[in-house]
């Protein structure tokens, strides 16, 4: 199949592991904080927080629809929410998040009655009663994400990222999802990710295939019609047009032109008779969705920078809510020009690089989910931590560590020795070290050795010899020494709440992100424990990490990190206030 050419194998074999996994595995300004005390604790006093960096008010900005308030509602993957906005000047109005539980494309019935969305990760479809606030939702299988209606009311949706097929819905949720084109063992991948679509004056589905470069048409048939296993072969889809690289929406605007837009960020308009293409207008890359307004105008998303926009007649766009960083994980600080701070930030679909002093981004690196033909890319970040010049990136979402240079790119790639890293850290000796909740404790990448058990694999710290890890279920902390090819593993420090990032200060103290968890007794505090003494102090207390998690996805949700910087300073993940913190090194003792 020609689609299929085009798919990144490797890609494709990491998703169907990670589907595997998440189905076996359950499981501002300146604020001044006074620290409690806290028995078998040593707390300080006078702490600064510092907001050195803020993010954008949207987790993530994903699907777009106009509802009959006049309002653009705006799907949220990320932040688990369907936020309300006004498409005058982007004031946020409501966010929904009953019932919704990952939100990546959203639509409402011919009449504005209700409103339904696709919850990706979990694969269910849901419809809100606009009059009543009642929610129905339907399981269709995971990965589910476009969804629209057809001009006479048919309801339809299709798999993407941890599936591939198209199907009809019964409108009320109720029947059972009509089959259009169905992934077979044989042909796993029989379309190529077909993504946000709209229905064409010829009565045929429109649409983007996102690992494919392409978009098409599809005659969608009718309650009855046979399964197509073999879309392009049995003359059930067309290809229209080509020569893209993601290409994630399709929607038809003024004239009966199809606008589709790029995650590269070009947004360009196609004769769907013919399929001449022409660019229209080049924005910043990560583009997700978009929809027309009644008079034509044109309303768009951007997940990676979680920024919403209009999108004038002249191809500029007019921002209604801003972007930038929008969900915060791992830290890593390295030394910059005139030994400053450099703060990398692990955000999902790019690594982003601030100036540790004034917060500033200076560089930006796109993550990708599904690789370019050919290019061995940074996969999506969801931690990191510093080795030399280097970084080592882990994501659970793609199954995959990397040992990565802003200059050379991906130098080392564990893809095939890992299942749902959380963490990693490399030695001073080359040996990578790796967190994983899939595989169930710490392993030695060198030769794939567990060292040591743990509950939930949580976070790391090195000195370059000696290696730290936080249980997340336990609450312990276990330090894990070398010696030539042997290693020893012993807990120094247990009774944590809930802990995700670690650190070394520059004292040889190790900094604990605790967390809440799952119960109301738990802590959200930054802790340093002295190991000699085995004295806890408190370092900040009453922080917020980002609320939510699914089940079957690590329980932690997104990664709480800390690290500590060449001066001393303490960066920190301000996770439900989508910021970064600093913290200097002379106002704590």
């Amino acid at each position: 199949m020609k689609t299929i050419q085009n798919l990144s194998v490797r890609s494709v074999l990491n998703t169907a592991v990670l589907v595997m996994f998440l189905l076996a595995f359950s499981c501002s300004s300146d604020t001044l904080l006074e620290s409690e005390v806290n028995e078998g604790t040593k707390a300080s006093s006078n702490s600064i927080l510092k907001t050195l960096v803020k993010g954008a008010a949207l987790n993530a900005a994903n699907g777009i629809d106009i509802g009959p308030d006049g309002n653009l509602y705006i799907a949220s993957v990320n932040g688990q929410e369907i936020v309300v906005m006004s498409k005058i000047n982007g004031t946020i109005i409501d966010r929904i998040k009953e019932g919704v539980d990952s939100p990546d494309d959203l639509v409402f019935s011919s009449d504005g009655s209700a409103l339904y969305w696709t919850d990706i990760l979990t694969g269910f479809v849901g419809r809100l009663d606009m009059e009543t606030g009642e929610v129905v939702k339907q399981f269709v299988a995971p990965g589910v994400n476009p969804i629209t209606f057809s001009d006479e009311g048919r309801l339809f949706v299709a798999l993407d990222f941890l599936g591939d097929g198209l199907y009809e819905l019964d409108p009320n949720l109720i029947d059972p999802p009509r089959v259009i084109i169905e992934a077979t063992p044989g042909n796993p991948f029989p379309l190529g990710f077909f993504n946000s679509f709209d229905f064409g004056e010829d009565g045929r589905l429109y649409g983007p295939l996102f690992a494919a470069g392409l978009v098409i048409a599809v005659n969608v048939g009718e309650p009855g019609d046979p399964v197509s296993t073999s879309p392009f072969t049995d003359g059930t889809a067309e290809i229209v047009s080509g020569g893209f690289v993601n290409p994630a929406a399709a929607k038809f605007g003024p004239k009966g032109m199809l606008y589709v837009l790029d995650q590269t960020g070009e947004l360009f308009k196609i004769d769907p008779a013919t399929g001449d293409k022409t660019l229209f207008t080049r924005l910043q890359p990560g583009l997700d969705n978009m929809t027309f307004d009644t008079d034509g105008s044109l309303y768009m998303t951007n997940n990676d920078e979680g920024w919403v926009a209009e999108i004038l007649s002249s191809g500029q766009a007019r921002i209604l809510s801003t972007g930038g960083m929008i969900v915060p994980q791992g830290l890593a600080v390295m030394a910059g020009p005139n030994n400053q701070d450099v703060v990398f930030e692990a955000d999902l679909f790019s690594l982003r690089e601030f100036n540790g002093t004034s917060g500033q981004q200076e560089n930006q690196y796109k993550g990708f989910l599904v690789p370019p033909p050919g290019v061995f890319s940074l996969t999506l970040p969801m931690n990191v931590s510093a080795s030399g010049s280097d970084l080592v990136i882990s994501s659970f979402f793609t199954s995959t560590v990397q040992i990565w240079n802003p200059h050379d790119g991906v130098i080392a790639d564990y893809a095939d020795q890992v299942a749902a890293p959380i963490d990693a850290v490399r030695l001073d000796s080359g040996e990578v070290i790796v967190s994983d909740l899939g595989l169930g404790g710490v392993y030695r990448m060198s030769d794939a050795f567990q060292i040591t058990p743990l509950v939930v694999a949580s976070g790391m710290a090195t000195d370059g010899e000696t290696v730290w890890v936080a249980d997340w279920a336990t609450g312990d902390i276990v330090q894990i020494d070398f010696d030539g090819g042997s290693t020893t593993s012993a807990i120094v420090a247990s009774g944590l709440s809930f802990p995700e990032g670690l650190a070394v200060d520059h004292e040889g103290r190790i900094l604990v992100y605790e967390t809440k968890g799952p119960v109301p007794s738990g802590v959200s505090q930054l802790s340093r424990i002295d190991l000699i003494t085995g004295v806890k102090t408190i370092i900040v207390e009453d922080l917020k990490p980002k609320e939510g998690g699914l089940p079957g996805f690590p329980p932690m949700w997104f990664f709480d990190g800390v690290d500590v910087g060449p001066s001393g300073d303490i960066y920190i993940r301000g996770g439900e206030e989508n910021v970064i913190y600093r913290i200097k090194k002379n106002k704590i003792k």
